[in-house]
């Protein structure tokens, strides 16, 4: 009994040893690693499916979701309503921007070989922002037009940013870091005028989502959102070995025979369709795509055949997190989660911004 309870417990730290160990990423690795955030992540779901200002029981939560998901589904009760189609959506749209904005974080710091790349850093997320209010504008019997104009001005705000941060001797960490600040400040100011002066009753209602916020599940965009997530992390998981090798140095990498132009753009392209893809339809959640991709690699190393993946996994547990208790700390008022997150970043990019 004793030989089998240390057996046991050698066995648990052997998991432990290796689900923290770092190094290359293996398959078994990958597996382990993204095995263990995939359940924390089911934990977080149904933790936040229960939260809220009228909490539902976690057995309630259960069965409405095994009802829904396996069928069979008996007459919506009110708690039923609460789970499936008022919080069920927020969740989902949390799991998305997560997911694509640690994604989005990881591309940019791969592309500009910079730790302090992210969308809401470099002012990304302002020109989504700006883009989406466009087509608030002028195309709201449209719904699809929002993302794909928020798509384009991010791309267009990464373009600029990227212009602007080259000097003589390349890129250099100061003048991204500005160049990034002063669009962002722009970028906001301008959506702010916008919301101030435009005499629309849809852009009144937005000022709440400027500074991020998961209400709306969607507004009838999630399914849209969500294919684009999925897509735009596959690409992004396909062109990890290049990525690896892009931040190791542009030389290098053509050295070795990769086409380095064409990852550059397929990653800034990638970066600019998620970040505009969730600020669209869930408006700025700062600070996610610079607090997971450090996280991931101090815990995991920087391969990232590993770090994206688990970065996507993190950063849904992360928002979904910051939406719970966005929700509940002052129920039943509810706060923007996009604050929740901003001040849990801030502290972190000054940290790295005393370390680049």
């Amino acid at each position: 009994m004793i030989r089998y309870h240390l057996a046991t417990v050698e066995s648990h730290r052997a998991v432990w040893r290796a689900l923290f160990e770092r190094g290359p990423a293996t398959p078994k690795k990958v597996i382990l690693v993204c095995g263990a955030l995939a359940l924390l992540l089911l934990f977080v779901t149904v933790l936040a499916l229960h939260l809220g200002s009228e909490p539902i029981s976690r057995e309630v939560v259960a069965e409405v979701l095994r009802t829904h998901l396996l069928g069979g589904a008996a007459e919506p009760t009110p708690s039923a309503i609460i789970v499936w189609r008022i919080r069920g959506p927020r969740v989902l749209l949390g799991l998305a921007a997560g997911a694509a904005l640690a994604i989005a974080g990881i591309l940019l710091q791969a592309l500009l070989r910079n730790p302090l790349a992210e969308p809401y850093v470099l002012g990304i997320s302002g020109g989504a922002a700006l883009g989406a209010i466009f087509a608030v504008l002028g195309f709201a019997e449209l719904p699809p037009m929002r993302p794909l104009l928020a798509f384009t001005g991010a791309a267009l705000t990464m373009a600029l940013v990227y212009a602007m941060s080259r000097g003589r001797t390349g890129i250099s960490t100061e003048r991204l870091v500005l160049a990034g600040l002063i669009l962002a400040t722009l970028l906001w100011s301008a959506v702010a005028l916008l919301l101030a002066l435009v005499p629309n009753p849809h852009l009144r209602g937005l000022t709440f989502w400027m500074m991020g916020d998961l209400s709306g599940g969607g507004n009838g965009l999630l399914p849209l959102v969500l294919g684009i997530v999925l897509g735009a992390a596959i690409l992004a998981y396909v062109q990890a070995r290049r990525l690896n090798l892009l931040m190791v140095g542009e030389e290098e990498a053509r050295v070795l025979g990769m086409d380095v132009e064409r990852v550059k753009r397929t990653a800034y392209l990638l970066a600019s369709l998620l970040a505009g893809a969730i600020v669209s339809v869930a408006g700025a959640l700062g600070f996610v795509g610079l607090l997971v991709p450090h996280l991931v690699r101090l815990l995991w190393g920087s391969d990232n055949r590993l770090v994206i993946p688990a970065a996507a996994l993190s950063g849904a547990i992360l928002v979904v997190l910051a939406d719970a208790v966005a929700r509940t700390a002052l129920a039943p008022r509810e706060l923007p989660v996009g604050a929740v997150m901003v001040s849990l970043g801030v502290p972190f990019f000054i940290l790295l911004l005393r370390r680049a």
